[in-house]
């Protein structure tokens, strides 16, 4: 690429990539593999003193191992409106408390689970590689409009190919990153 007008198109092509990338990764972290965390309950709302509330603003949340969250009130009369919420917002789990903390066990994941869970990272990866295709398409027009407003033919074919090993290097990033996330989720 030695015509500086294209210097613009690849900027706008890496950052965007990144952004595609950086996006896939975090939905990702979104998707548990039964391992307990506390923004599970991040749906959760609470009735506190005839308000919803997030569940965080009321109580302490935190996960003492992998399997299970510990919910501890900052308030003792919130016990029953805190647990009455988890069951309200219907994630699947059955709280039990003691008076003083709401213990909330995760059952391992079922292989059917798994596979479930294995198609929605499936179909984000997918995701992710549609918008770095898009961006591809993007630079791609842009390139064919500098080549109608001056830039020599053979600048914009080596642009092309550019763009074209950048999108592939992209798209190998978010296999990489779909395939770990596939086998931490079918790690038993």
């Amino acid at each position: 690429m030695s015509d500086p007008r294209l210097k613009p198109l690849f900027d706008l092509l890496k950052e965007s990539m990144d952004a595609a990338v950086e996006h896939a990764a975090t939905e990702f972290t979104k998707i548990r593999a039964g391992k307990a965390h506390p923004s599970m309950l991040d749906a959760v709302k609470v009735d506190y003193y005839g308000s919803l509330v997030p569940i965080s603003q009321v109580a302490n949340i935190n996960t003492p191992d992998a399997r299970s969250i510990a919910v501890q009130p900052w308030e003792k009369n919130m016990i029953q409106a805190i647990e009455k919420g988890i069951i309200i917002a219907n994630l699947g789990f059955a709280p039990s408390n003691d008076g003083a903390t709401i213990r909330i066990s995760l059952p391992p994941l079922t292989e059917d689970r798994r596979k479930e869970i294995v198609k929605k990272v499936k179909a984000e990866a997918e995701h992710a590689k549609i918008q770095v295709r898009n961006i591809r398409k993007e630079v791609n027009e842009g390139i064919k409009k500098s080549q109608k407003d001056g830039v020599p033919e053979d600048d914009c074919k080596t642009a092309e190919q550019q763009v074209q090993k950048t999108t592939d290097t992209y798209i190998k990033k978010i296999d990489d990153l779909c395939a770990a996330k596939e086998a931490d989720l079918m790690q038993v």
